[in-house]
């Protein structure tokens, strides 16, 4: 379940007011709301998609643009958003040129969103669209940022679930950042928020921790995941350990930081065992140390020095990518109105 928002002292209380009530002054009647999809061989979602997400915002009387990033597809599914683009003006197609990595990918979607809120959604229809609309009302209310709470994930394994938890306790245990736990890209974010966002250069990029960043008035929708509508997912166990490594290095120093607490803590072992064998030595006389806790020791400081060695390279490697600085993504071209796009190799 979400967790419970904090009470917030009466005065507190009344200055988010007096903000709220500011934004809602200061936002248009009405918006152009740009969601943002992401993908990467969805051939098979594509159309469920667009037959899904679009009545629901005709229903809601909504002004959108829907903002498909073709991340290096192999399949059909730049051709199936070319369609769809040449049936309805109000899909465009970001095409990147080669596969970049959903971060990427949504990085390219907010750089091309035209909207005055923009939504990220996964084109799996396991973000229900149907939030939409709740999203907007907050947003009326005079919220920046409007994120989905995962209350229910019935459909992920027991695994999966206890890694979640662990990554987002964590994170929020050594980052300054904290990101609301059970939370994915499903949010909305205003203009002005985004503005903020599209000035971020890193490279390494982790949304999640990026979106915490920027700050601004937010507040969660609870919503219960559902199963994924078609397709499947490209995520596995092996990537998703990779994307919590990036998120943990990106925003915390911490992993750093605490291998000087285990040198001073292995030195101190050190000497104070140096001290027990001069003074058996000295009471008891010559003392001939054991060859097993000698390996033993020797095995351990070795794995400690390797350990520390791959931590600082996490973070060297990151840095190198840095300062290179190589654009994060690199788009093909934009396609509009069913615009044909170059031939495949």
């Amino acid at each position: 379940m979400p967790e419970a928002p904090l009470p917030r002292p009466k005065l507190a209380g009344i200055a988010l007011e007096r903000q709220l009530a500011l934004q809602r002054s200061r936002r248009p009647a009405d918006p152009l709301l740009s969601l943002i999809v992401p993908v990467f061989d969805e051939e098979e979602s594509i159309d469920l998609f667009i037959d899904t997400v679009v009545p629901i915002l005709e229903r809601d009387r909504l002004r959108f643009e829907v903002v498909f990033v073709n991340d290096g597809s192999r399949d059909d599914t730049l051709s199936r958003l070319l369609t769809r683009s040449g049936d309805d003006r109000r899909i465009r197609v970001v095409n990147l040129s080669r596969n970049f990595g959903k971060e990427a990918a949504l990085t390219a979607g907010i750089d091309h969103a035209r909207g005055d809120v923009l939504i990220p959604i996964d084109i799996d229809l396991q973000d229900p669209p149907d939030l939409i609309g709740s999203f907007m009302t907050r947003w009326r209310e005079g919220y920046d940022i409007v994120y989905g709470v995962r209350s229910a994930r019935l459909t992920d394994t027991i695994a999966k679930r206890l890694s979640a938890n662990w990554f987002y306790w964590v994170f929020n245990s050594i980052s300054p950042v904290r990101i609301p736990p059970n939370v994915g890209d499903f949010r909305l974010v205003d203009r002005r928020a985004v503005e903020v966002l599209r000035q971020l250069p890193e490279r390494s990029r982790f949304m999640k921790g990026l979106f915490a960043w920027v700050g601004f008035n937010s507040i969660g929708v609870p919503y219960e995941r559902p199963q994924r509508a078609a397709g499947a997912t490209k995520f596995n166990y092996w990537r998703l350990w990779n994307f919590a490594l990036d998120g943990v290095v990106s925003f915390s120093t911490a992993p750093l930081r605490a291998w000087f607490y285990v040198g001073v803590v292995i030195a101190t072992v050190a000497v104070l065992y140096a001290f027990f064998i001069i003074t058996r030595v000295l009471i008891f006389g010559i003392d001939t140390p054991g060859y097993a806790s000698l390996l033993i020791a020797v095995l351990l400081m070795g794995a400690i020095q390797l350990l520390s060695l791959g931590i600082i390279g996490e973070y060297l490697g990151r840095l190198f990518l840095e300062v290179k600085g190589r654009p994060i993504y690199v788009v093909e071209g934009v396609y509009e109105d069913g615009a044909d796009a170059p031939p495949k190799d």
